[in-house]
């Protein structure tokens, strides 16, 4: 038997469990609310889809661009650093084997013109330490259930 998540962890207080709420919308298409916020994935026409809107993979990668591109933006301001022309880059391969994942992710940071090797350096190090990548590294449990 599968153990979920909530079976082996200790109970968390309800304001600490994050709700995404997902729902089909039309074909391919789903959308997410997160904190009233909504977002559409879909997938490419080529694959079935009408291409409306990201697909969940690529969220994904922009998840981890996004994370990296807000902890190396933090660190600038809490530095006292420009954080204009900051910009992060993620590129991803599909594996091409069995099960569908992605193979390799390569994230980039362009950072504001004009910081030294010393604050490039630090900043790599900071984003590095990112939600997202970590989470990568420390892979959470997850449980899949059917809604009684």
């Amino acid at each position: 038997m599968t153990r979920t998540a909530a079976e082996t962890s200790t109970p968390l207080p309800p304001e600490a469990v994050h709700v995404l709420d997902v729902a089909h919308v039309d074909g391919d298409v789903y959308a997410v609310e997160v904190r009233g916020h909504r977002l559409l994935v879909d997938q490419p026409e080529e694959t079935g889809g009408t291409d409306t809107a990201p697909t969940p993979v690529e969220l994904f990668a922009a998840s981890l661009a996004t994370c990296v591109a807000f902890y190396a933006g933090r660190h600038l301001h809490r530095h006292g650093l420009e954080r204009a022309g900051l910009r992060v880059r993620t590129e991803f391969t599909m594996a091409a084997d069995r099960p569908a994942r992605i193979a390799s992710v390569r994230v980039t940071i362009a950072p504001p013109p004009g910081l030294s090797e010393q604050r490039r350096a630090a900043l790599i190090a900071v984003a590095s330490h990112c939600t997202v990548h970590n989470t990568l590294h420390q892979p959470s449990e997850i449980g899949i259930e059917l809604e009684p």
